[in-house]
């Protein structure tokens, strides 16, 4: 893709997304998109090193730390 052509497609869902916020969510701060790496909130939810490799992999798969679960029978 062209540089030029992702500038105006990030426009246009910034734009988007503000004026449904303006509309249905009236009074509260407009959403700050993601600008690239990784964000508090992934860290938090699958912790920072995997929120690291998520992050360089974005466009090939997405990591889930489902680790903290273990299944006990009896």
């Amino acid at each position: 893709m062209d540089k030029d052509d992702i500038k105006q497609d990030k426009a246009m869902i910034r734009s988007a997304v503000h004026k449904h916020e303006a509309a249905m969510h009236k009074g509260k701060p407009k959403t700050k998109l993601a600008k690239g790496g990784k964000t508090n909130m992934q860290m938090k939810t699958m912790g920072r090193n995997l929120a690291k490799v998520a992050n360089q992999k974005k466009t090939v798969r997405s990591v889930t730390k489902n680790m903290g679960k273990v299944n006990k029978n009896g």
